[in-house]
């Protein structure tokens, strides 16, 4: 993707603009009129438009509104001669995000560039959570620009301001419990407390008294009162993670919490009233744990009211590169003192990656490769434990299965392509030429697997 598109009929000026550009190490594409621009635009996306106002074929607004069609994150600036000063005013009001005067100041315009660019940056991180609420409770910024990853925010966002109950689908390490604390954060009930769950790690005999709370004597070992988990969470929120993972009593119980707000703690003779919000998770098919006779029906469709499908990374495989940067940045600074990049390599491998464990297997190799490199960039040999890791899968039983047909099938292929190479590599003593010959593939082809996998 280039970074900025440069619009502009005159030759001159036109060349000046991008070697300007250019040597501040912006990649330029260029177009001499309106139609030309339109044309780009349809079938590329830039990070920055540039345009004349006064253009053959039509004008910088017609440029104007074919970006902001394509993209509405795309920030547009328009160049204007010295007396068109409210053609550029008339461009803001529409969307443009500043005008330039001409003759154009090479300074002013790098500046307003970098602006525009840090500014489309943000935005397109889709930060759900303003920042000082996250810096008030202390969670990260949901980041990403993928449509899925946009189609969840939007409906966390609706949902909030509800007091429906919600249930968040998605598999382990999609960020589930981020996105409950979201829906927390955006309600009325932001100002009470936030008690998170995992169902999964509580033992079976200790889960009710754990949720409900116990009278004194109701058990061995229970010698005081002690309330709950919905009682400590009164005037607020409870986030039950993987609740698929409850026992049928349990579920009893969570749906008279539901229908009735009131809790039986154990060995209580009478109901206590609580007012909670129920935010809920899990990575199982709980309507395929119905059918079976492992999950309530009723409970299913209370828990269900608003679904929200989280993601896996798989399906937001642009958003590797974005989180990659982020969460090297962030490691960076709490590991070396200062914020650290990542190479292209270390991208392209990245993305190649499967990532079964999604962000959070994310999360943990960026910081692993932030403790291991000995520079402020990672590269691509800061990684060779995810290459390792799949190097270990010598049984095609052994690959993980999970997803779609064709995200199983497509990382067979991988696999299967990655072995291809490397047994054709050490049967040919590392020979590129005779290796890429007995694959039956050109040598041009063979490099670029070679790096795509990072062998």
């Amino acid at each position: 993707m280039s970074d900025i598109l440069l619009v502009e009929d005159k030759d001159s000026l036109r060349r000046a603009l991008r070697l300007t550009l250019e040597a501040a190490g912006y990649a330029v594409t260029e177009a001499r009129d309106a139609r030309e621009a339109g044309d780009r635009i349809a079938t590329a996306r830039y990070r920055l438009v540039l345009t004349d106002l006064r253009l053959p074929c039509g004008s910088g607004f017609d440029v104007l509104r074919a970006a902001q069609r394509a993209s509405a994150e795309t920030p547009v600036i328009v160049m204007t001669a010295y007396g068109s000063i409210d053609e550029a005013v008339q461009a803001m009001k529409e969307g443009a995000y500043d005008f330039l005067q001409k003759p154009v100041d090479s300074n002013h315009l790098l500046l307003l560039v970098e602006r525009a660019l840090e500014q489309a940056r943000l935005r397109t991180e889709n930060i759900l959570l303003r920042e000082e609420w996250a810096r008030r409770y202390g969670f990260p910024r949901i980041i990403g620009e993928s449509e899925a990853i946009k189609r969840a925010v939007a409906e966390t966002q609706k949902v909030a301001r509800t007091a429906a109950t919600v249930l968040l689908l998605g598999e382990s390490g999609t960020g589930k419990e981020l996105f409950a604390r979201a829906v927390h954060h955006l309600s009325e009930r932001r100002d009470g407390p936030f008690v998170a769950v995992n169902c999964a790690a509580i033992p079976e005999t200790l889960i009710e008294s754990e949720l409900f709370g116990h009278e004194k004597g109701a058990f061995t070992g229970a010698h005081e009162r002690r309330p709950g988990k919905f009682e400590l969470a009164s005037g607020g929120t409870v986030f039950l993670d993987e609740v698929g993972e409850l026992p049928l009593g349990a579920q009893a119980k969570l749906l008279r919490v539901i229908e009735e707000r009131v809790v039986d703690r154990v060995g209580g003779r009478a109901p206590v009233p609580v007012d909670v919000r129920i935010v809920a998770a899990t990575n199982r098919d709980l309507e395929e744990a119905v059918a079976h006779g492992e999950f309530r029906g009723d409970l299913f469709f209370r828990l269900a009211v608003f679904p929200v499908r989280i993601p896996p990374l798989r399906e937001r495989g642009g958003d590797i590169a974005l989180l990659a940067r982020h969460f090297a940045a962030k490691f960076g600074r709490e590991l070396r003192g200062r914020e650290m990049s990542v190479s292209d390599d270390a991208l392209r491998l990245l993305c190649a990656h499967r990532w079964p464990g999604n962000v959070r297997e994310l999360v943990n190799a960026i910081e692993r490769a932030c403790i291991l490199a000995d520079r402020m960039v990672l590269r691509a040999d800061d990684f060779a434990f995810l290459q390792r890791r799949e190097e270990q899968i010598e049984d095609w039983r052994e690959m993980d299965l999970s997803g779609s047909l064709a995200e199983a099938v497509e990382r067979a292929a991988r696999w299967v392509e990655r072995r291809k190479i490397g047994e054709a590599l050490r049967a040919h003593e590392g020979n590129k030429a005779r290796a890429a010959e007995s694959l039956g593939i050109s040598y041009k082809t063979l490099l670029t697997k070679i790096k795509e996998h990072g062998l």
